[in-house]
């Protein structure tokens, strides 16, 4: 009988420990993952929230680190992978959110990287233009890579070849993280802030 207590309160561990690993947290409707695993690396949730656009709600998004950090300079500054998933909450016209992250970009980057970035812009704008629309419950989300660079992935295809420049990736989480940030609420909850 002692063997089959071992067993249960073996199975119940089990249990208790993939409940741990599959915690998830409800941003505007989406269940994100309170962690995630990026080639190897275990990521875990820094934030989240939902990116407004007047008054509709446009998407979820939630940053992934290897650590927490609570400021933007810690974010971008951060060792290994991170990631940025995004999930539509509305249908959009991908072409016109590729201009808005371009446009995110060109307002938060420091002109000094500017002309390095135009490259990146062009591909990513391509990648955007190619998907034609972005439909609610949609995910793409923006890896870092080490080793690699900055790989975007759309509804689970990666698109092309990685952006090997690290400035790129760093320009992409200014667009949330930036001076000059899409939605300073989505900023806050990003960075693991209370509304």
């Amino acid at each position: 009988m002692t063997l089959m207590k071992q067993c249960i309160a073996g199975m119940a561990g089990l249990m208790l420990a993939w409940g741990a690993v599959a915690a998830t947290v409800d941003v505007g409707g989406v269940k994100l993952e309170d962690a995630t695993d990026v080639r190897g690396s275990k990521l875990v949730l820094n934030g989240a929230g939902v990116r407004y656009k007047a008054v509709f709600k446009v998407y979820a998004a939630g940053l992934y680190l290897g650590k927490k950090a609570s400021t933007p300079e810690e974010v971008l500054a951060a060792p290994g992978a991170k990631r940025m998933s995004i999930t539509m909450l509305r249908e959009i016209d991908s072409n016109e959110l590729g201009k808005l992250f371009t446009r995110g970009v060109q307002d938060n980057a420091p002109r000094t990287e500017m002309s390095k970035l135009v490259p990146g812009l062009i591909k990513m704008g391509q990648i955007f233009s190619d998907q034609k629309k972005l439909m609610t419950g949609d995910v793409f989300m923006i890896d870092w890579v080490p080793g690699t660079g900055t790989v975007i992935t759309v509804k689970g295809v990666p698109q092309g070849e990685p952006f090997k420049e690290p400035e790129f990736f760093n320009a992409l989480m200014r667009i949330w993280l930036g001076p000059e940030p899409a939605d300073w609420k989505l900023k806050d909850a990003l960075l693991g802030k209370a509304a």
